[in-house]
């Protein structure tokens, strides 16, 4: 069964989604890349290294964030698996990283921006874990790293005659492609709205949440 929450367009919708968090987090709350925790894994130990105890907190309280949204999505699934519904169990937790960007917004600039940053984290998470598979293909939509060598070895493959490499070509690289868009339109909104420039970050989000109201195909 084709499964709209794995659709082409709910993951295309969520990279932008991503971009847009990222770019936000990075300019509007202290230069963290609060999505995805390798770069901030990186800036912790160069903290810790330096002796910057009060800096690497800084990078090590989203990597916690990070490591509790996963643990929560996951327990929410179980439970969601013996609930007598027909809401997917995606969508609630895409609804609540939806609340959390609303609740990101309102928090002030400088004194709050360790909690943003969590928040975002934890809500990066709950989508990285959640959506794990675009079009039958492994993928991630909070960031670009995996996308890019996947979508790589699908154009080696395609090059030495793979026919079903071109349909995994267009799954990786447009995430990336629509990633990019979400980073570029996050900057082009920050000098205007400031710490709300993550409102809009709503807008792919409900779309992609409506999108996966569709009944399951077979």
């Amino acid at each position: 069964m084709n499964q709209p929450s794995e659709s082409l367009p709910v993951g295309l919708l969520l990279a932008l989604t991503g971009g847009m968090l990222d770019a936000y987090s990075y300019l509007n709350r202290g230069q963290v890349f609060a999505t995805a925790e390798t770069g901030n894994v990186v800036l912790l130990g160069i903290n810790l290294a330096q002796g910057h105890l009060h800096q690497a907190g800084r990078y090590l309280l989203p990597i916690l964030a990070y490591f509790a949204g996963v643990l929560a999505t996951q327990r929410f699934r179980r439970w969601m698996d013996h609930q007598p519904t027909p809401i997917h169990w995606r969508q609630p937790l895409l609804l609540l990283e939806c609340l959390l960007v609303v609740v990101v917004a309102m928090l002030p600039s400088g004194s709050l921006d360790a909690v943003a940053n969590i928040l975002i984290a934890f809500a990066s998470a709950v989508q990285v874990q959640s959506f794990r598979s675009v079009d039958g293909c492994g993928c991630a939509t909070t960031m670009c790293t995996g996308n890019l060598r996947s979508g790589t070895e699908q154009l080696f493959r395609w090059l030495q005659g793979d026919a079903a490499a071109p349909r995994k070509i267009r799954v990786y690289y447009g995430l990336i492609a629509c990633f990019v868009v979400g980073a570029v339109l996050s900057g082009l909104a920050s000098p205007l709205l400031g710490k709300a420039s993550v409102l809009p970050a709503c807008a792919p989000m409900l779309l992609a949440c409506l999108l996966m109201a569709r009944p399951v195909t077979a």
